[in-house]
């Protein structure tokens, strides 16, 4: 109660109102994103008391998480990584006339993700965090590797094309220097290259540029009457929130564990949980089509995330993600040392931050939901006049990211592909998920490899990494049976009808 008292102050209650409107803007701009939004606005809270600045903080972070869908669902361009899987559902809604819906699942899926990892932060949260740190390299490794075999299998109608497209992403992220013996890889002479393709230009290539393309080919055109956006058709039915809670609550337990591991993040939670969805769905053909479910898995998984990477940065002083990476920096530029004493020693700054995301989260999503209303006169606007505006809108969130016109031809090529792939139906998510958690695991098992002296059996003498393997060995055989016993059944039902 104390942690209230403190984060219901008239200053910080504006604090978090002000970070979240933020984050929802800076999160729905593609290019810039919750870590970039957090870093270019840290140096402004210098002169603010540390519990004010780190609750600003706070509310650009998981505002960004709000924001990063409405991109994602309105022009298919995700304004960060972990909205890419909302991306699959939350844009076939929108041309189906349910953008309204899809937004407020968004919406509604992130407060329920969130509340769920405040909660387990406020009564759990220095015990998940020592749960995290049994999560060394080897066990993360095996987790994102565990990963990136079921997002080529999961996302996507053809899993061989999934694969193949996985494949390609793991190709591209390996762009660049070597990291274990400095030199460089597929760089083919170009100083460009050396850095690696980075992230931003590839996703607005992917996901927009490709798209302006499809319109442009397909003249698709957008009729705004037959379009449903009243607040009223936004709303969801009684069925419609029977089919969702179940998932928001799942992926939102879910995706707040994956959050308290080091270096996981909001996309590998966002992930997994769609993936998991999928698994367990009734109407598992109906995701990656326009379904709300696949929007509230991924929703409720990222803010789910995104909240328990607090617990390993408060109790352990280890971040969970980039953006509490960027938290942590802050932490430590105002005296503030995170860690287990971090607790008894500050325990008004602790609970007053953590009180302040109860609050935060409830302004977020009132203003997230204020905000349809606006938001969706934008699938009003014509396809003549939307193709160049999305045009612009790819070229300077591309070149805005580090100012360079390479970023932008990046882009352009990157989107180019992805024409091409779309046009074959190889599905571009994997393909770009692939690519944000290769160079975690190429860290991960370079560090699990440095600490065994290059044995690999630190793979498999820790259960819990032993576990992630066979889970992989079991995902990687289990469509082959299932293939080969589909095939028995229809062979003996070929020869009773003979």
């Amino acid at each position: 109660m104390q942690g209230f008292g403190t984060a219901l102050t008239f200053k910080n209650i504006i604090a978090a109102l002000v970070g979240a409107i933020i984050g929802i803007i800076v999160g729905a701009i593609p290019g810039l994103g919750s870590v970039t939004g957090v870093a270019l606005l840290l140096p402004l809270t210098f002169n603010m008391e540390p519990v004010t600045g780190i609750i600003m903080l706070a509310g650009i972070y998981y505002g960004g998480m709000y924001g990063g869908s409405y991109s994602a669902i309105l022009i298919n361009i995700p304004g960060d990584s972990p909205a890419v899987t909302t991306a699959l559902d939350g844009y076939p809604m929108s041309q189906k006339g349910k953008a309204g819906k899809a937004l407020f699942t968004a919406n509604m899926s992130s407060f329920i993700g969130g509340t769920i990892g405040i909660i387990i932060l406020t009564f759990m949260g220095p015990l998940l965090a020592q749960i995290g740190l049994a999560f060394g390299p080897p066990e993360i490794a095996t987790l994102i590797l565990l990963a990136l075999c079921s997002v080529g299998w999961m996302l996507g109608e053809n899993p061989r094309k999934g694969v193949i497209g996985t494949m390609i992403g793991i190709l591209l992220a390996t762009i660049g220097v070597d990291m274990t013996t400095g030199s460089s890889r597929f760089t083919f002479g170009s100083p460009n290259l050396l850095s690696g393709l980075s992230f931003i230009p590839l996703v607005i290539g992917m996901f927009g540029f490709s798209q302006i393309l499809e319109m442009v080919t397909q003249k698709l055109k957008a009729d705004a009457g037959e379009l449903k956006v009243t607040i009223k058709e936004s709303l969801l039915d009684k069925n419609e929130i029977k089919r969702t809670l179940p998932v928001s609550l799942r992926s939102g337990f879910l995706g707040n564990f994956i959050g308290i591991l080091p270096g996981a993040g909001a996309t590998t939670g966002s992930l997994l949980s769609y993936i998991f969805q999928k698994r367990v769905s009734k109407n598992k053909d109906e995701m990656g089509k326009g379904s709300m479910e696949g929007v509230s898995a991924s929703e409720a998984g990222n803010n789910g995330a995104a909240v328990g990477a607090f617990a390993p940065l408060l109790s352990l002083g280890i971040p969970g993600s980039g953006t509490a990476a960027v938290l942590l920096g802050g932490l430590m530029m105002w005296g503030l040392q995170p860690g287990p004493l971090l607790f008894e020693q500050q325990p008004d700054f602790v609970w007053g931050l953590v009180s302040s995301l109860y609050i935060g989260n409830i302004l977020t999503v009132v203003a997230a939901l204020l905000i349809i209303p606006l938001l969706m006169h934008i699938i009003r606007i014509p396809t003549s006049i939307m193709v160049p505006v999305i045009t612009v809108v790819c070229i300077i969130g591309a070149y805005s990211y580090q100012n360079s016109m390479f970023d932008v031809w990046a882009m352009i090529i990157t989107g180019i592909i992805a024409f091409f792939l779309k046009s074959r139906d190889y599905p571009i998510a994997p393909l770009l998920l692939a690519f944000v958690l290769t160079p975690r695991l190429e860290e991960a098992v370079f560090q699990s490899f440095a600490s065994s002296g290059g044995s690999a059996s630190i793979f498999f003498s820790s259960p819990i990494s032993l576990l992630f393997l066979l889970m992989i060995v079991v995902f990687i055989i289990s469509p082959v049976v299932f293939n080969l016993i589909k095939k028995n059944n229809e062979k003996k039902d070929d020869s009773m009808v003979s």
